[in-house]
């Protein structure tokens, strides 16, 4: 890959006459992980085309299964496909990743790239095997034969070796965990795999120009398969799928290790200065006043927060007409005087983040929007109720976002794009949604299952809400109360990643009166330099610990009583911290204590159902 220095190397390269059919390919087409303990196979079958199958720790995880497009004219998966090339190759380097969890990210793979014929078409399958995890995509080069076409199906399928439960989701919805041969309905990505002593993710990178695809039921016992959702895929040109990734633990909380995999199988951002990215917590006005605005800005600049958010209402015709094509999202409302909130905002370094809904995007010039945004001192926008649905809308909103990053915004994707690691090329995508968020009420089992299925995928801007002194929200849109403790709200901030932290949100400035029950929010950071995923069973409990400069931050949440000790062996040795402890009350509430701790330390954990412990571990 361009603009990154890398440790890699061709080991082997082995040439096969084009005229070789391969009625029962050996297994022979191999490709191991860089410690062996993971590998990929693949042959043509004389019955049913291409296939491949998937060994861990010497056991078969996945046997024999299709691969394989169908288009609009052709299978592309057939006794008749040809292997021309086989081509093999290792690569180890480690990239740079200044918004996220760690901040390097070693990218150490033993590549496959096999290259087949089949009529008069020629396409390509590349398989990456890393450690723990594996990728392969398709690749069609651009040829006569191939257009006009569409891909209506693939045959992507996986044939696991043993029964599994699924953890079952859609868009925004709870997870169901469901039998794999009682899933009746798709499944989004990453679709978690469960069993006894095997933990499994399937999931997808790199999709900048296809169609949402998801996972369902397979034609024989024990499999899932690759399905289409609303539309088919056009081709043009030089084209690629999606990866589908498997990422194999013996653990639940093994999972969670491999959350970088997506953004090591997406392209590095062209070399640029992107130092004007920011990420950081912000706090949106409820008002959508000037006087809302600015109690905002003073409210951020004294918890540490980087930005407020004008949400739907600010232009047009207001709140009720986002969806009205002539709600023009260059029309700020009356009770808004844009220039006095973005101009007190530097004066206290505090940015302005606009929402802007799909339909105002489409209907007027993005250009002229972003010019005028400029103008006013935008540093960031949220797009909402995009289409990441279809071919058509993951294609217009790579090409929004792109532009947003041109104009210097960052970007806040809402409602039901879910990532598959675009923001290594795109580094202005900060976060999106595709999650079941906190204005959802969702209860500890959602809170508990989410590190270790939807984050697999990247960052979520969960929109934290938090309970008052008045243990309300002041707010009509939400009358429920939320179903887990506050400190759990503390430690989620710790536990779900995402560079951009919408905190407190249905809360104005003058709900919280107590600061310090929300003092934890004003140290945590957004982005980490090294993070632990500690402890953690799916949809039981989870610890994760992560660090940025000198500083440590812990989160532990429970959805069951939850007792431990952890080690702070990872602190630097010779060195004495101070770790503010916040929990439970028992009445509500949160109750601060005090300690010094080095690296000999141990960190009680004491978690009651729905409850959680937050940790802030600092270098004196």
């Amino acid at each position: 890959m361009r603009n990154i220095t890398r440790i890699g190397f061709i080991i082997s390269c082995i040439l096969f006459g084009c005229q070789l059919v391969a009625q029962a390919q050996p297994a022979g087409i191999s490709q191991s992980s860089p410690d062996k303990q993971l590998s990929f196979y693949m042959r043509i079958n004389a019955d049913n085309g291409i296939e491949y199958r998937v060994k861990y720790k010497e056991q078969a995880i996945i046997n024999w299964s299709p691969m394989g497009l169908v288009l609009t004219n052709r299978t592309i998966s057939s006794a008749k496909t040809r292997i021309s090339k086989i081509k093999k190759s290792n690569t180890d380097e480690t990239f740079k990743w200044l918004f996220g969890e760690n901040a390097t990210i070693r990218n150490n793979y033993h590549a496959l790239m096999v290259d087949l014929e089949q009529d008069e078409i020629h396409f390509n399958i590349e398989v990456r095997v890393f450690n723990d995890n594996l990728a392969f995509r398709y690749l069609l080069p651009s040829q006569k034969a191939l257009s006009p076409s569409r891909i209506i199906k693939e045959t992507t399928a996986f044939y696991f070796n043993r029964p599994y439960t699924v953890y079952r989701h859609n868009n925004e919805s709870v997870f169901s965990p469901t039998p794999v041969n009682e899933l009746n309905n798709y499944s989004d990505f990453p679709a978690v795999l469960v069993s006894p002593d095997l933990f499994i993710s399937v999931n997808e990178a790199n999709n900048d120009s296809y169609t949402k695809t998801m996972i369902g039921r397979g034609d024989i016992t024990n499999s899932l398969a690759v399905k289409f959702g609303k539309d088919t895929v056009d081709i043009h040109g030089d084209f690629h799928t999606p990866w589908r990734t498997l990422s194999i633990s013996s653990t639940a909380i093994g999972l969670c290790k491999n959350s970088d995999l997506l953004y090591k199988l997406n392209d590095p951002a062209p070399a640029k200065d992107y130092s004007w990215i920011k990420p950081g917590k912000l706090i949106r006005d409820m008002t959508l006043t000037t006087q809302g605005a600015v109690d905002c800005i003073n409210f951020a600049s004294k918890m540490n927060f980087q930005y407020i958010m004008f949400d739907a209402g600010w232009y047009g015709k207001g709140y009720s007409a986002e969806f009205d094509q002539s709600s023009n999202p260059r029309n700020v409302v009356s009770t808004i005087d844009m220039n006095k909130v973005t101009g007190y905002g530097r004066s206290k370094n505090i940015g302005l983040i606009l929402y802007v809904n799909y339909v105002g995007l489409r209907k007027y010039s993005m250009d002229s929007s972003f010019t005028l945004y400029k103008s006013w001192g935008i540093k960031g926008l949220k797009f909402g109720f995009v289409n990441g649905l279809t071919q058509d809308g993951i294609r217009w909103l790579m090409t929004a976002i792109k532009k947003a990053q041109d104009y210097g915004f960052i970007v806040d994707v809402h409602d039901n794009y879910k990532p598959s690691g675009i923001s290594r090329t795109m580094p202005a995508l900060l976060t999106q949604e595709g999650v079941r968020g906190n204005e959802n009420d969702p209860d500890a089992f959602h809170n508990t299952t989410l590190p270790f299925t939807r984050f697999l995928c990247g960052a979520a801007d969960y929109t934290f809400c938090y309970r008052n002194q008045n243990d309300s929200f002041n707010n009509t849109l939400l009358s429920k109360k939320l179903q887990v403790s506050k400190a759990q709200q503390l430690a989620l901030t710790v536990i779900y990643y995402s560079p951009i932290q919408s905190m407190l949100w249905y809360g104005r400035p003058a709900d919280y009166q107590l600061p310090g029950e929300i003092e934890f929010f004003k140290y945590v950071p957004t982005v980490w330099d090294r993070t632990l995923h500690i402890k953690g069973e799916m949809s039981r409990y989870i610890t994760v610990a992560r660090k940025k400069d000198n500083d440590w931050f812990i989160g532990s949440i429970a959805n069951e009583p939850y007792q431990t000790d952890i080690k702070l062996d990872f602190l630097d040795k010779g060195k004495t911290y101070d770790a503010s402890i916040y929990e439970d009350d028992g009445k509500g509430g949160i109750i601060k204590s005090t300690r010094q701790v080095n690296a000999n330390s141990k960190l009680m954990i004491d978690v009651s159902p729905k409850g959680g412990q937050a940790v802030m571990i600092r270098h004196r």
